[in-house]
């Protein structure tokens, strides 16, 4: 088979090639091609960021093998029906025709294909017909975001079964880290110092690069407070304030109220995320927005808000939907404004024209969080933007904070001495209290739930003093053009963050002196260690994100979201110390 039309497929395929990438492959697709067959594995694992173009590079390796003839045929492995056929898709443009509907009842597929594509549940029902399969022909088994082989053990021992005889086993992953101890089968685990087991990639190529490349977009994350009411079943009034201090149990309902379609939060953050899109239309003229909803009867509601808002009927996708592929084709190759989904597009669904979102999900897992912000990455063309908008949740602000942090599936973790592992009860806590899990939940009645624009987040630093929503404050930021280079975003957040505590130091120097309220002196402190951060990063070249890691490890405690009044003013005299000692 000739490799020519796997040469020429665009590096970012199905989405149209990044600028200046078209018609090679990528730098990293390259050099992880050549690294490949420089070592002519058996089993190979590639980590890179959701965007950079894994598909494209995963076929010119089948390519190659099929034309070298080290493999007959190819089995991909997908978490979802809908990549079964846009894997399928973009197999027949480089002359691998692959069946995508392949059932196990069939038991073999037409000789007109070189290969199928199924689901990894598909696999775990009957794995012996799948290593039949493998046994039958030399094959090469891709594996599309690999760690879904650990979302049980029925399917992991299954994927195990079903491939352990293939010929050629390559697996690729956006984000290899999962919160659990399942192994992830055919990956290697190395075990650290501490005894604790990690994942080791063959090749990596993360966020951060895949940004300094012009690969991916820069995400823009705009965070949303607000005051909460609510009613407890057992008629009790609660009220209080996301984006403040709060038990974990206020915080969780506080969210749910947030994100409650009954509430004007909701209402009025969707408002503002419309808003940002018609500004990013100004640059891009297809952008898209996605609303990233809990459950169907909530994901109906957020459409019915947007046609509200827009006078645009908005797309929904549910995961029961036997057309939901079908949507999300019609809506990427459209230029309507919304789509609302239940977790349908939070991974490997390509929708290049997606440029803002509304994190409208209480899912905080970072493999979850990473997989949705993946929907917003993919660079079509230099300099455009994406812009996330989300609750004031310090979970979400800390994993927004760290969208450059690279992290490696962990076994074996150990637990504290006490013998109480925290980590599983906060697990089993936000489980509980998670409307996406079915069980037990918190009855409340949401009374009142009204937003607050609080910050803007960006690579590691935050920005704005906050302020009404409709205010000149949240103005500037949703006034931000689309089209910027990483360092432009940087500079233009830099001055309005400048210009907004300018005209807050007038403000406050015409009024009396007033003693602020805890929550307000943490705030401060934050806008002034990112002001200090900035200037560090101005002065260094060092990204936000790496300044604020190396404050956490000098200075120890959270991310900048979770941490103390007392833990940020160390890190302030911490970095005060850097400016006058390094040079």
């Amino acid at each position: 088979m000739s490799t020519f039309a796997a040469s020429h497929l665009s590096p970012s395929y199905p989405d149209r090639a990044a600028w200046g990438t078209a018609p090679k492959l990528r730098a990293w697709q390259q050099q992880a091609f050549d690294l490949y067959f420089s070592r002519e594995p058996r089993d190979f694992l590639t980590v890179a960021t959701p965007g950079a173009g894994k598909t494209t590079y995963a076929l010119r390796i089948a390519s190659e093998l099929l034309a070298r003839g080290v493999v007959k045929a190819v089995t991909i492995v997908t978490p979802t029906e809908h990549l079964k056929r846009q894997w399928a898709d973009a197999a027949g443009r480089v002359g691998i025709a692959v069946d995508p509907e392949f059932k196990n009842s069939q038991g073999t597929t037409s000789r007109d294909y070189i290969g199928v594509a199924v689901t990894y549940a598909q696999v775990a029902m009957h794995p012996a017909l799948h290593r039949a399969r493998t046994e039958a022909r030399k094959t090469l088994v891709i594996f599309d975001e690999i760690h879904h082989a650990g979302d049980a053990k029925s399917w992991g021992d299954g994927v195990r079964e079903a491939f352990e005889p293939a010929t050629r086993r390559l697996q690729l992953t956006g984000t290899p880290f999962r919160s659990d101890d399942n192994p992830i089968p055919f990956v290697t685990y190395e075990e650290d110092a501490e005894g604790v087991k990690r994942s080791v990639s063959d090749y990596s190529y993360g966020y951060g690069p895949a940004l300094a490349d012009g690969v991916v977009r820069p995400v823009i994350f705009l965070a949303y407070s607000g005051e909460m009411k609510w009613r407890t079943r057992a008629g009790d009034e609660i009220a209080a304030s996301l984006g403040t201090p709060l038990t974990k149990d206020q915080l969780s309902q506080a969210w749910r109220a947030a994100l409650d379609p009954k509430g004007d939060w909701i209402r009025q953050v969707m408002h503002a995320a419309d808003r940002r899109l018609t500004e990013v239309r100004r640059g891009v003229p297809d952008a898209g927005g996605l609303v990233i909803a809990t459950d169907h009867e909530t994901a109906r509601a957020y459409a019915r808000h947007l046609r509200n808002i827009t006078g645009e009927t908005a797309t929904v996708v549910l995961s029961d939907d036997p057309g939901a592929s079908k949507k999300i084709k019609q809506f990427s190759a459209s230029q309507d404004r919304w789509l609302v989904a239940v977790r349908m597009v939070s991974e490997g669904v390509d929708i290049p024209r997606l440029c803002v979102g509304v994190y409208a999900t209480s899912t905080s897992t970072p493999l979850f969080f990473a997989q949705a912000v993946g929907r917003f990455v993919r660079a079509r063309k230099r300099g455009e933007t994406a812009s996330v908008f989300l609750p004031s949740v310090p979970t979400l602000l800390g994993l927004a904070n760290e969208m450059e942090a690279e992290r490696d599936h962990v076994l074996n973790k150990r637990p504290p001495e006490d013998g109480l592992d925290d980590t599983l009860l906060e697990q089993a806590n936000r489980q509980k209290d998670n409307p996406d899990v079915l069980g037990d939940e918190l009855p409340f009645e949401t009374m009142e739930a009204t937003a607050t624009f609080d910050r803007v987040l960006f690579d590691g630093g935050e920005f704005g003093t906050g302020g009404a929503v409709g205010s000149a404050e949240e103005e500037d930021f949703l006034g931000l053009p689309g089209l910027l280079e990483p360092d432009q975003v940087a500079t233009l957040l830099r001055k309005r963050q400048s210009e907004q505590q300018a005209a807050r130091r007038r403000q406050q120097a015409a009024q009396p002196k007033q003693e602020l309220a805890p929550h307000e002196q943490i705030a401060e402190l934050r806008r002034e260690l990112n002001g200090l951060v900035g200037a560090w990063n101005h002065r260094t070249g060092q990204p936000h994100g790496v300044i604020h890691n190396e404050l956490r490890r000098a200075c120890g405690g959270p991310p900048i979201a979770q941490a103390t009044l007392e833990q940020i003013q160390e890190r302030i005299a911490m970095i005060r110390r850097w400016a006058t000692q390094r040079r």
